[in-house]
């Protein structure tokens, strides 16, 4: 299945190009201007205390940039960072392997935190609260447990669900920040800079052009802005104009919402199919060959932000924004 240019999600060759643009240090991280703001009183406060810093959650949408605020962390700090993620983690002895092997303020990521087994996530309450492992020692009634100190590190977690934590860990996270969806300007700031580390000349009309269609998500920016170089290179003169932009744009039937066939297509279903809604995600995630879970957390974080599509407790509904977009008469709905 080909990959979608304005998913969030990430995509096989971002990593290739994502390293290269991401920034080091917090003054250069563009957007999130709130948890930038809390992040650098933190960090200087533990760095002045001479302490690691306190376990840090970050949450919100694919693309915003979790991963990249991690590493900035690690580097403000002086810290080695060391990743992983919780699909990965299958047994508890892997991860307390990698808990014993840390050092001092040395910094532990795990993405997608909420996709870690029960069985995991007891062994990180100990290590988070007291900076000691529990483990077992033999079997059946002559088993018996051995605290295990481990060196005070950071354990940064990121997850896009951040309502499947469960309580206990949630509550061990000292620092909690959701990241939002960037607004248009910080979206065309990111573009700009991406285009200067790629030694891309861009004009300002078209970088703005990439930066409304981007959906508010940095990777998927970044990712229009490769697109728009490779066909200005073919079929231009490796400068991006406006107009190379927009050709780029209708080459890879993308709308001025960021919309591609597969948000058309989602919208037009609810509207078509189910009366405009409410619709359950099941039933609209078989409607559509999706899953369920590829439904909440990639295709509809942006429509709910946009202000196209609703959650209600009876199911998803079209807005009268998204009919004013098919060019649609929104129905009249009853107070029940």
């Amino acid at each position: 299945m080909t990959e979608r240019v304005v998913s969030a999600a990430p995509g096989s060759d971002d990593a290739q190009f994502e390293a290269g643009l991401r920034p080091r240090r917090l003054d250069d991280y563009i957007g999130q201007d709130r948890v930038r703001e809390n992040l650098q009183v933190s960090i200087a406060a533990a760095r002045q205390r001479g302490e690691a810093l306190d376990h840090i959650l970050l949450w919100g949408p694919p693309g915003l940039g979790k991963t990249t605020l991690a590493y900035v962390i690690a580097n403000e700090m002086g810290a080695p960072i060391r990743t992983t993620s919780g699909p990965v983690i299958e047994k508890p002895g892997d991860l307390a392997g990698m808990l014993s092997g840390l050092q001092t303020g040395e910094v532990l990521f795990i993405d997608e935190i909420h996709r870690m087994p029960a069985t995991i996530e007891e062994i990180l309450y100990p290590a988070m609260e007291d900076f000691e492992l529990d483990i077992v020692i033999g079997q059946g009634p002559g088993a018996r447990s051995v605290k295990v100190p481990v060196e005070r590190f950071t354990l940064i977690g990121a997850t896009t669900r951040a309502g499947l934590l469960t309580a206990p860990l949630r509550a061990r996270f000292g620092i909690n920040h959701r990241l939002d969806f960037y607004t248009v300007a910080d979206i065309d700031e990111i573009v700009r800079r991406s285009a200067r580390i790629l030694g891309t000349p861009i004009d300002g009309d078209a970088s703005l052009e990439i930066s409304r269609r981007s959906r508010g998500t940095p990777r998927i920016a970044n990712r229009l802005l490769h697109r728009v170089r490779d066909y200005a290179q073919v079929k231009a003169d490796g400068h991006i104009t406006v107009d190379v932009t927009r050709a780029t744009m209708r080459m890879l039937d993308i709308d001025d919402e960021g919309f591609d066939e597969i948000d058309r297509r989602l919208l037009g279903t609810i509207m078509d199919k189910f009366g405009g809604g409410p619709v359950g995600v099941n039933t609209l995630a078989a409607a559509l060959s999706e899953e369920p879970d590829a439904l909440e957390d990639i295709h509809e974080p942006y429509l709910l932000q946009a202000g196209f599509l609703d959650r209600t407790p009876r199911g998803r509904v079209a807005t009268a924004r998204a009919y004013a977009y098919f060019g649609r008469p929104a129905p009249r709905r009853g107070l029940f």
